[in-house]
């Protein structure tokens, strides 16, 4: 059973940093994209994702690396891209369509989901704890999900659902197939190249839907909330990838998917989506199912 005494302190605090960004980029991407299409902005947002990773990676002098790597290294860390690529375009394309707080529940499935694949692949222990574990981050998550209210009468796009569950697929993937990847090299280094594959398969994918033209019609709005959405990316990718190299898969991702409480926090100020009573007491459960893993 894990204990503090028995964990690094360091990795942790990394994952919740991770948490912190990655919930501040759900409502940045939601309240200033709205306009836009989600294909385009996660393309352009992959841009200042890629300058600030490599800028991290110039500073360490850690690129000469790559001349060492295995091939076995290269093929993870091209399809963690991939599937960083497609959670991506499934994940903003929901939030274009309904509510940050129907979205990030379904999303956070992906918790779970990575806890089983790393017991699997990674032989990772499987405690009472994570057991129990899993099954109230499921209920919270459930219960979030069906029973968030509806904010100022706008309805949510049919199907939205379909995108959000495909996201934390991909995510769970991503999450795997990183940590192999990442195995002995630097996390920095590594993030940046994941972070290339993502850059070229969004923009073949706004060229393959035909949504080039829509570059046209970016204002100064949009570019501002593209610089900020994707700097809070980058700096969650680089404690992220640390601290699921330094420690366990099972327990860095759900530290890491906390970030639905900044989420719910930032959506009440800054978009004013409200939760029912319901949806509240699921996310309570969440974070005690969450808790339980580092207790």
């Amino acid at each position: 059973m894990f204990t503090f005494t028995s964990l690094s302190v360091s990795w942790i605090w990394l994952a919740i940093l991770s948490a912190v960004f990655a919930g501040a980029t759900s409502v940045i991407a939601k309240a200033g994209l709205k306009k836009m299409d989600s294909t385009v902005a996660t393309a352009l947002r992959t841009i200042v994702v890629l300058l600030f990773c490599w800028m991290i990676v110039s500073a360490k002098g850690t690129a000469g690396q790559m001349t060492s790597f295995s091939h076995t290294t290269w093929i993870f860390l091209i399809l963690s891209g991939v599937a960083t690529g497609a959670s991506w375009l499934c994940y903003f394309k929901a939030l274009q369509m309904a509510e940050v707080n129907k979205v990030m529940p379904i999303d956070k499935l992906s918790t779970v989901l990575t806890m089983v694949l790393a017991i699997l692949f990674f032989q990772e222990t499987l405690t009472q704890n994570k057991c129990l574990s899993m099954i109230l981050i499921t209920v919270g998550i459930l219960m979030m999900s069906i029973s968030t209210k509806k904010s100022g009468g706008r309805k949510s796009a049919k199907g939205w659902w379909v995108y959000a569950l495909l996201s934390s697929v991909f995510a769970s993937l991503t999450a795997i197939l990183g940590k192999m990847g990442m195995a002995g090299i630097d996390s920095d280094l590594g993030t940046a190249i994941r972070t290339s594959v993502v850059l070229v398969m969004s923009w073949i994918m706004v060229f393959v839907t035909h949504h080039g033209r829509d570059l046209k019609n970016i204002t100064l709005y949009h570019t501002l909330f593209i610089l900020a959405s994707g700097i809070t990316t980058g700096l969650s990718w680089i404690c992220y990838y640390r601290a699921l190299q330094m420690g366990e898969a099972s327990v860095v991702v759900p530290i890491d998917k906390m970030s639905i409480v900044i989420t719910v926090l930032f959506a009440r100020i800054f978009l004013k989506e409200h939760l029912s009573t319901r949806a509240l007491i699921g996310l309570l459960i969440l974070i005690g199912g969450t808790l339980l893993l580092v207790i």
